[in-house]
């Protein structure tokens, strides 16, 4: 294989600057001028769907999706599609990336947990929006990847192994919470961990699952809306650690 020293341009949103990190990559994977105009094409495209919000589609326009690729499906990365990734996982379509993020209407500084880590594709687009993040993962081979990847890239969060039902209580409230899973229910342990006025966006459902925003306005109430349906992998319990 081929290597070619290249230097990345590093966002480092809490600290308002960019620093310059070289490091050795596979040719294949750097990020050309090639990539940056299919990331175009795919953010216009996004736009024709009827994502608006803009820190969304800048986001997804400076993040290199296909280094969060199978080395089989790079020249597939920005296209507006699903591909399989490691633990018999998904890196979910764009457009339902962009989609989970706008409907999370993100504030800068917001305290986001996500639940599912996955690739860690979801989670550079939201660090990119400028929230502090808390990611938890399951599979230990999902959360060694990804929180590897995400840190090369300078993406800075805190990740974490650990059952997603369960949350991270030592950590909450949360501004927002996301699940990249499609859950049966509605884990009660999540929405306490929902600040009163947070939202929640959650796939819910087994084999029919609809996108669902929920938002806490007092103590005990909480408002449900769908939005549209969806296809995620299952949210399971426990945690994977070989």
């Amino acid at each position: 294989m081929l290597y070619n020293f290249n230097y990345f341009l590093v966002r480092r949103k809490g600290a308002n600057q960019i620093r310059i990190k070289d490091y050795f990559c596979p040719m294949e994977q750097k990020d050309s001028f090639r990539h940056k105009g299919m990331r175009n094409r795919l953010v216009q495209e996004l736009v024709q769907k009827g994502i608006t919000d803009r820190a969304v589609l800048q986001a997804i326009g400076n993040i290199p999706r296909h280094l969060f690729l199978e080395s089989g499906f790079v020249n597939f990365a920005y296209q507006d599609k699903a591909f399989p990734i490691a633990a018999g996982q998904t890196i979910s379509q764009p457009y339902t990336v962009a989609l989970q993020s706008q409907l999370l209407e993100i504030t800068e500084g917001d305290k986001v947990l996500e639940v599912g880590t996955g690739s860690g594709y979801q989670a550079a687009v939201l660090i990119e929006m400028g929230v502090k993040l808390f990611s938890i993962e399951r599979q230990r081979e999902l959360y060694q990847r990804s929180t590897r990847l995400l840190r090369d890239l300078g993406y800075q969060g805190r990740f974490f192994l650990g059952d997603g039902y369960e949350g991270l209580v030592a950590q909450a409230p949360f501004d927002k919470v996301i699940v990249t899973a499609g859950a049966p229910f509605i884990p009660k342990d999540l929405l306490r961990q929902l600040r009163v006025g947070g939202i929640m966006i959650i796939p819910l459902g087994d084999t029919h699952q609809v996108l669902t925003r929920i938002t806490r306005i007092d103590a005990d109430e909480f408002e449900q809306e769908e939005i549209e349906e969806c296809a995620f992998v299952p949210m399971l319990k426990g945690v994977v650690k070989r």
